[in-house]
């Protein structure tokens, strides 16, 4: 059973702390004081602390300070914060605590971040500060799958979530607790030319067609016993699907122009941003398909419906940058945590950095040069205008063309990668049911 030390000093809400934790099946010893709280962490040994950093006697911030000074391993331990002290929980997270909670408290937001930490046997070292993926009970609830799903290696994964909210992160922590020491390989199903992505695949012989001059192996071989990452699998082309389909259920593959099957151990992980069952219903992605590549399925939310993050993530990229240009160290001020928070995010963590990036680069001293954020990042002036044209012009030849890719690529006189890559920054989106 876990051992949970809780240290509050409001009566009413430690009462009902202790009464929720027990219900889960945890068990808690309540300390009412910092003083008490730090005796008894001291004297007994606890899988995991819930502190409140606003205690009579101590602060939080001391008192956890007092505990790195004095043990040998702190327990994973969970702050309980006002919103008014949000940076002081920010810094906490810097010193090394676990996660963070803001007032007024959600029962139920505390029971999924304990739970959490309880699946991964309440232990730091196993999810390491440097590799959480975020802060919030969802991304906690994640990191947490993502544990159990390493130990079925076999078994094909789809993760799905908006562009920017870090699908290619996720896919990586999995093979970082899968199989750290075998490749991971990473596909753009969308930005490949449709002509490459079989070959690109499965590989091909020598001499399968013009200009095949030597054996290429395809990504499956690549990926060896590792994972394979088929990003935006919801854009490859109808024609294709049904091959990989074959290979994902026989785990088997034939290269072009190749007689024998070879044997492919590595586990596929997809990702789209689209509706892959709306896709099924226009008969543009294949049902059959759709149903091997979701067995197992993990939904990252937007940025903004976990502001949690948004600050946690913040703070990490600055302090990143202070690491690698410690002539630049920047700090994040009150008011730049409030522009954050109140940001709509639309392109996500993606654009969270791009933020960042330019508002440690530009700023002064300590300041951050953080641009006013709208709903959108757009730059203005001349630069504006162009990107509009530029805009105007891919929509126009884009319906023109049925929004066949390969052919409105043609028509401008661009690669299909260069005119994927600029309906992502624009925004544009090929309707249900278009291919090519």
């Amino acid at each position: 059973m876990t051992r949970i030390c809780l240290i509050e000093d409001d009566a009413i809400m430690g009462e009902a702390l202790v009464e929720r934790l027990a219900l889960e099946g945890f068990s808690v010893d309540w300390q009412r004081s910092g003083r008490e709280g730090f005796e008894c962490l001291v004297a007994e040994r606890f899988d995991l602390a819930i502190l409140d950093v606003n205690l009579p006697d101590l602060s939080g911030i001391a008192l956890f300070e007092r505990l790195i000074a004095t043990l040998e391993a702190v327990p994973p331990t969970l702050f309980i914060t006002g919103y008014g002290t949000i940076e002081d929980a920010v810094r906490l997270l810097k010193l090394g605590a676990i996660d963070y909670l803001t007032k007024p408290l959600n029962p139920t937001d505390l029971i999924d971040k304990v739970r959490a930490l309880a699946g991964a046997g309440g232990k730091t070292g196993e999810v390491p500060p440097a590799d959480r993926l975020g802060i919030s009970p969802v991304m906690c609830r994640i990191a947490s799958e993502l544990t159990r799903l390493a130990r079925h290696p076999r078994t094909p994964v789809l993760i799905n979530g908006e562009s920017g909210v870090g699908k290619e992160v996720v896919a990586r922590r999995l093979h970082q607790l899968q199989c750290p020491q075998s490749p991971f390989v990473a596909v753009n199903c969308a930005a490949l030319p449709e002509s490459l992505i079989e070959a690109e695949l499965f590989g091909h012989e020598r001499g399968a067609y013009t200009g095949a001059d030597r054996r290429r192996a395809g990504v499956f071989e690549q990926a060896g016993d590792g994972i394979l990452f088929l990003d935006e699998i919801g854009d490859m082309p109808l024609a294709l699907q049904s091959r990989l389909l074959r290979v994902a259920q026989s785990r088997q593959l034939t290269r072009i122009g190749g007689a024998g099957s070879l044997d492919v151990p590595a586990r596929l992980v997809c990702a789209t941003h689209r509706d892959l069952a709306a896709l099924v219903r226009a008969g543009a992605f294949r049902e059959d398909l759709y149903y091997r590549v979701r067995v197992l399925e993990i939904l990252i939310p937007p940025l903004r419906e976990r502001p949690e993050d948004i600050l946690w993530l913040a703070e990490r990229y600055v302090a990143e940058h202070a690491k690698r240009y410690p002539e630049e160290r920047r700090l994040l001020a009150p008011q730049d945590c409030e522009r954050l928070l109140d940001h709509h995010w639309p392109g996500n963590i993606r654009e969270l950095h791009h933020a960042l990036e330019r508002a440690c680069i530009l700023g002064q001293g300590e300041r951050l040069a953080l641009d006013p954020l709208g709903a959108s990042t757009m730059e203005t002036g001349l630069k504006a205008h162009a990107q509009a044209g530029e805009r105007t012009a891919i929509l126009a030849a884009l319906a023109e063309h049925a929004f066949n890719m390969t052919v409105t690529a043609e028509h401008l006189g661009v690669s299909r990668k260069t005119l994927w890559q600029k309906m992502k920054r624009y925004g544009i989106s090929r309707p249900v049911g278009t291919s090519g």
